[in-house]
């Protein structure tokens, strides 16, 4: 975040507090088969660009970067820009800029696109979430490939968090939670994530001009082709541009 800019986003201080103590999270250790799964799931060759939406400090656009993919990777918070740029591979197959997700600008420009993880959608609130689809809709070529992924809502349900609420009506859930940077110092934080059903995916998806061709359970590094099911943490949904 530019000094004395106001944050246009919760997730701002919240990233600029965190910095690189981001990836010591338990969810972030998993890449590499997440990378794997990702380019098989989605027929990735060299040479090929991809849009990572929402790349946070940028550990899957590196991990895709080190497979000879062209990447770029854009986020709202600019210490994760700068932590990705510092620690991209040094191939030039990468470029990372600070962008709002709710604001792509790309036309047809990307042979596929992914959102990771709630990189971008599902944090930016249930309405915006549909903007930032069509976003990536209008980024990918005629025949180009996504994959996003969102938190279940089937999961939150059947596993309530102790530390959360889960609001049925907006399908939001909210978890206030104390983060630590790389001094070890602590910070209140709040956290509202939108959670979907496979259902809800598919007809979102539909509605931005993208056609789903799976919907899977996944959780963080155990990407597989299994059909939805309450156990999962995530939903993973991977398609095409008509």
């Amino acid at each position: 975040m530019t000094a004395g800019a106001e944050p246009s986003h919760w997730f701002e201080p919240l990233a600029e507090h965190l910095g690189s103590a981001y990836l010591r999270y338990s969810f972030t250790k998993g890449t590499t088969q997440e990378v794997d799964f990702l380019s098989d799931a989605l027929s990735l060759r060299p040479g090929e660009r991809l849009l990572d939406v929402g790349c946070g400090p940028g550990r899957h656009a590196h991990a895709f970067a080190g497979r000879d993919i062209e990447v770029v990777g854009i986020d709202i918070s600019q210490r994760f820009v700068d932590l990705a740029i510092a620690n991209a591979p040094h191939n030039g197959r990468t470029r990372f800029e600070r962008l709002d997700a709710r604001r792509l600008a790309f036309d047809a420009e990307f042979d596929a696109a992914i959102s990771l993880c709630q990189g971008a959608f599902g944090l930016v609130g249930p309405g915006d979430d549909e903007t930032v689809l069509s976003g990536i809709a209008r980024a990918l070529k005629p025949g180009g490939r996504f994959a996003i992924s969102a938190f279940s809502s089937y999961f939150q349900v059947r596993y309530p968090q102790p530390e959360g609420t889960f609001d049925v009506d907006s399908g939001v859930h909210h978890e206030r939670t104390v983060i630590k940077n790389e001094a070890g110092d602590d910070a209140d934080a709040d956290l509202w994530t939108t959670c979907y059903t496979a259902r809800e995916l598919r007809l979102l998806t539909d509605r931005a001009g993208l056609t789903v061709d799976a919907v899977w359970s996944v959780a963080p590094g155990a990407y597989e082709r299994t059909p939805p099911t309450i156990e999962s943490p995530e939903l993973l949904v991977v398609g095409r541009r008509v």
